[in-house]
Parts: C-alpha cells; structure tokens; sequence
C-alpha cells in the first residue's frame, strides 16, 4: 500500500482550515487551491493581476518545497470570481508557465474563501 506525504514550506501561506499545502503520492504532487494570501497569511487585497501573482508565486515555491516546479504542472484548475477577469489572468499566467502549457480548467464561481478573485490549484509531477 501506497502512503502520501504532506508538503508544508513557510513560504506559502499556511493552510486556513484542516488541509494540507499539498500532497504526494505516486510521484504526483496535488496542490490544495491557494489564494491571494502572502506566506505571512495577509490578503493581497488588490487587482486580479496582483491576486493572480501571489496565488503563482504560492504555488511555485509549495512545488519547489516539493522538489517539483511550475514547469511539471500537468494540470490547473483556474477559479474565478468574475469571468471578466479571464484576460488580465491569462496575461500573469502565461508569464509564470511560458512556453509549458498544462491542462487546465477554468471556471467561474460565486464567491471564494476572503472574497477573493482567484484560487488556483494543480497537479504536478516530481
């Protein structure tokens, strides 16, 4: 029988309920969705351009914490408060995973936990 591990570094925010920065099991690595919120745990309560940079920054270093990388993303899921805002993420995006281009899903919810823009979440290989 296969175990998971749990994946915590002080340079992503800390969990703000009973879960984990993220998982790994079998090589894969399932991030838990992060939002705007600095490792510190204080809300980025800006744009979506600047919520969108700190939820990527968040998951690049609990992926580097893990020994993996933004560019072993196989897939994200993208959550949106206002599909309006599908463009201005599109742009901070494509400037975090460049030429890689995982899988994704996104879409539009009613609200996110601190009333935020964006919750992104994925899954990445080690």
């Amino acid at each position: 029988m296969q175990t998971s591990s749990s994946v915590s570094t002080p340079n992503a925010p800390q969990a703000i309920g009973p879960y984990s920065q993220a998982q790994i099991y079998n090589g894969i690595i399932y991030t838990s969705g992060q939002i705007a919120l600095t490792p510190q745990g204080d809300f980025v309560n800006g744009d979506i351009t600047a919520q969108s940079t700190q939820v990527l920054e968040n998951l690049k270093a609990i992926l580097e914490s893990a020994g993996s990388s933004l560019q072993k993303v196989i897939k994200t899921s993208v959550f949106l408060s206002d599909m309006n805002h599908f463009n201005a993420l599109n742009e901070v995006y494509a400037q975090y995973f460049g030429s890689h281009k995982p899988a994704r899903s996104t879409i539009a919810v009613k609200s996110l936990p601190k009333n935020a823009l964006v919750e992104i979440e994925c899954i990445a290989i080690l």
